[in-house]
C-alpha cells in the first residue's frame, strides 16, 4: 500500500486516460485504474489495472476500499458519434447507466470528488462564435445527449449529496505523448487526425472527408484540437481543487481557435511532406458545422493555458507516434 492519495481513472487504459494517469504519477499520485478493456490497452496502463464494468457494483465496491480511493476520474464511455446514432442503447447502458453505478459506489463508499470527461458535444448545432459555458445545450447525437445526462447527474449529487464535481467539456482531442510512449491506439478509427496520418501510412484505405457543403469558409466542418498532454493538465489541475475543498462546475477545454478539415490535412500535408489521399462523402449524421470552445472560464479557475495545442506541436506529436513501427499493430 503506498501512501501516495488513491485516485481511481475509470478508463485508464484509453487514450486520454492514459495521458492523465502520467500525470497523476508525475504529480505525485497514485492512479488505480478500472477498464474494461474493451477498447483500452493493459501497455497504457501505469499503476494498478482493476479489470472490470462500471455495472459491476460489487466490483467497484471492493476496489473504492481496497485502496482507499479520495477522488475519481471518469473517463469511461463509449464515444462513437455515429454508432450512438445507430446503436443507441448501448450508449445508455455504458454511459449513463455506468456512470450512476460509479456514482453509486462513490456514494457509499464516501468519497465524493470526480472529475468528469465531458464534451463539446453537450452544445450541439452552434453559431460561428466560440462557445461560452451557459451557451444552451441540446445535443444532436446520442453520445452528446449521454454525456448532458452525466452531468445533470452529477449537478444532481452535488446539490444533494455534496459531491465536488467539475465536468471539463474538452473538444477534439488529439496529438500522443510528447515522449512518444503512448497515442491514439483504437480498433475502430474515427478521428480526423489518426485517419489520416493510417491513409498515408497505406493502413487505410477508404479515408473520407464527411461533407464539404457546410457554411463554412472552405465547406468543411471546424473544430477546436487541443492536445491531449493539455488535456491532462487540465483534469489534474481540476481534481487539485475539488482536493481543496472546491464544489467544481461545467468548464470548455480547448484554444478558442478553429480548423477545418482540409486545413488540417494541409497541415499533416506541411509536417509530413505527402498529400493525404482522400475522397469526399456526404455528411454524416450528428455532425455540427462548427464547434469552438470559449475556454476564458478555465483559464481563469484552472489556470488553464494550453502548452502543447499549437497545430504544429499536434501534428508533429502525432506523426511521431504513427511512425512507430505502425502502432496499431501492437498488442
Amino acid at each position: 500500500m503506498t501512501d501516495k492519495p488513491a485516485i481511481l481513472v475509470t478508463g485508464g487504459a484509453g487514450y486520454i486516460g492514459a495521458h492523465a494517469c502520467r500525470a497523476l504519477d508525475a504529480a505525485g499520485y497514485q492512479p488505480i485504474v478500472y477498464d474494461n478493456l474493451s477498447t483500452g490497452h493493459s501497455s497504457f496502463v501505469r499503476g494498478p489495472l482493476v479489470v472490470g464494468n462500471l455495472i459491476d457494483k460489487a466490483n467497484l465496491a471492493r476496489t473504492f476500499t481496497q485502496h482507499q480511493i479520495v477522488a475519481v476520474m471518469h473517463f469511461a464511455a463509449a464515444s462513437l458519434v455515429g454508432e450512438s446514432m445507430s446503436d443507441p442503447q448501448k450508449y445508455y447502458i455504458n454511459n449513463v447507466a455506468g456512470t450512476l453505478s460509479l456514482l453509486e459506489a462513490m456514494h457509499d463508499a464516501g468519497c465524493r470528488r470526480i472529475v468528469f470527461s465531458s464534451t463539446g458535444a453537450v452544445y450541439g448545432n452552434a453559431d460561428s462564435k466560440a462557445l461560452p459555458e451557459d451557451y444552451a445545450c441540446a445535443p444532436i447525437n446520442t453520445y452528446g445527449a449521454t454525456k448532458w445526462m452525466i452531468e445533470r447527474m452529477l449537478a444532481d449529487y452535488r446539490n444533494a449529496y455534496g459531491f465536488g464535481a467539475f465536468c471539463l467539456r474538452y473538444f477534439n482531442a488529439s496529438g500522443a505523448d510528447t515522449s512518444g510512449g503512448i497515442g491514439e491506439l483504437r480498433d475502430n478509427e474515427t478521428h480526423l487526425i489518426p485517419r489520416a496520418m493510417m491513409a498515408l501510412q497505406g493502413h487505410l484505405a477508404d479515408f473520407a472527408v464527411f461533407g464539404d457543403d457546410y457554411d463554412t469558409p472552405d465547406g468543411t466542418a471546424i473544430r477546436d484540437y487541443i492536445h491531449v498532454a493539455d488535456l491532462a493538465a487540465a483534469h489534474l489541475a481540476a481534481l487539485k481543487l475539488l482536493l481543496q475543498g472546491h464544489a467544481g462546475g461545467a468548464f470548455n477545454l480547448g484554444t478558442g481557435t478553429g480548423y477545418s478539415v482540409r486545413e488540417i490535412l494541409n497541415a499533416i500535408a506541411d509536417e509530413t511532406g505527402h498529400a493525404v489521399p482522400h475522397v469526399i462523402k456526404p455528411r454524416r449524421p450528428g455532425d455540427p458545422a462548427y464547434l469552438v470552445a470559449d475556454v476564458s472560464a478555465a483559464r481563469k479557475v484552472l489556470n488553464f493555458v494550453p502548452a502543447y495545442s499549437d497545430l504544429a506541436t499536434i501534428i508533429r506529436t502525432a506523426w511521431a507516434w504513427h511512425q512507430q513501427a505502425h502502432p496499431r499493430k501492437a498488442a
